[in-house]
């Protein structure tokens, strides 16, 4: 074991951990029960190897970055092709009834 594994975690600490497992929820690699147990688990950890622990199966940051920036980046396509197709539905209806 390293010795920064060793190191006292502070509040910061776990509630940065805390953050990075709701991402990590948030683009489905937890599920939520998976997600409880290990947030329990965080808020008792002591030391930073026990944080470390908590996280070692899952993706770097940037990871779960990048998934999140995809999804928004979908929905954000979404919304505007459904605006879209507003504006195509009102100007239909505007060409139809000036006919």
């Amino acid at each position: 074991m390293s010795t920064e594994h060793g190191l006292r975690a502070s509040d910061d600490d776990r509630d940065r951990l805390v953050e990075q497992l709701q991402r990590h929820a948030a683009v489905g690699r937890l599920s939520l029960d998976e997600y409880a147990e290990r947030v329990d688990r965080v808020l008792v950890a002591r030391t930073q190897g026990e944080l470390a622990a908590v996280v070692h199966d899952l993706p770097a940051e940037s990871t779960v970055d990048a998934a999140l920036d995809h999804r928004e980046g979908a929905r954000q396509l979404i919304v505007a092709l459904l605006l879209a197709l507003l504006v195509l539905a009102v100007i239909g209806a505007a060409v139809a009834a000036f006919r």
